[in-house]
């Protein structure tokens, strides 16, 4: 009887002192690691720009799963562009609503073509795109179930330029930004980032002020869909 007391009491000091080595850090990674490892899950994105911002993105709504494909549907004002991935491999709808492969429209050295492509080829599903956030983050502080955060330079910069970074990119200067994030019993159910600073490409300067929120849901029980006329043009 005492013996099995006792090792009661040491698996509950275990349990505690784990606990205890858990940081703020730790949490949100592994709850952006367990979203990444569940079978799909679907989420919607908002962003809030000033009224005077010239660029201003709608909504954007997206379905994956494990090891499969990637639907997202994203609007610009008033049109609607839909793509699908699968690994690096991609399909994108055009402004006729008509699906071309990536490489088609990499031939468009000009236009939302070549901005498009960037953005497809750069794109990070929420799991990925929180566990970026993570990285960039100062120093999560932990607040009931909310975890926040100032960004680094280099971190409110990735997501200025929607994680690009590369040369012949744009930029970025001043940059500041925070995230939050909101676990659930260990699940990352939404999370939001804002940055500001001044982006210049191609000699031209545009103030960024943007805040993003995502919110995840039917984890484990969404059903990706993609369209037969988006699967015909990812190579075989």
């Amino acid at each position: 009887m005492k013996k099995c007391l006792l090792s009661g009491l040491l698996a509950l000091l275990a349990g505690s002192l784990f606990a205890a080595d858990s940081s703020p850090k730790d949490d949100v990674t592994n709850a952006a690691k367990k979203l990444g490892d569940s079978a799909n899950y679907t989420w919607h994105t908002t962003v809030v720009v000033p009224e005077d911002a010239q660029f201003k993105p709608g909504p954007t709504d997206g379905q994956t799963e494990k090891g499969g494909f990637t639907d997202v549907k994203l609007s610009f004002g008033d049109n609607t562009t839909e793509f699908v991935k699968k690994g690096e491999d991609a399909a994108v709808t055009d402004p006729d609503g008509n699906w071309q492969s990536l490489t088609n429209l990499e031939n468009d050295s000009e236009g939302p073509g070549r901005f498009m492509v960037g953005m497809v080829r750069n794109f990070k599903t929420p799991d990925a795109q929180a566990g970026q956030l993570v990285a960039g983050a100062k120093e999560l502080k932990k607040d009931g179930d909310v975890y926040s955060s100032d960004l680094t330079e280099d971190g409110a910069k990735a997501m200025m330029t929607f994680g690009r970074g590369r040369a012949g990119g744009p930029t970025i200067t001043n940059p500041s930004g925070s995230v939050k994030f909101w676990l659930t019993d260990g699940a990352l159910t939404k999370y939001e980032f804002k940055v500001k600073g001044t982006m210049s490409f191609n000699g031209n300067d545009f103030d960024v002020d943007r805040d993003t929120t995502v919110e995840i849901k039917d984890v484990g029980a969404t059903k990706v869909t993609v369209p037969d006329d988006a699967k015909k043009k990812l190579s075989p």
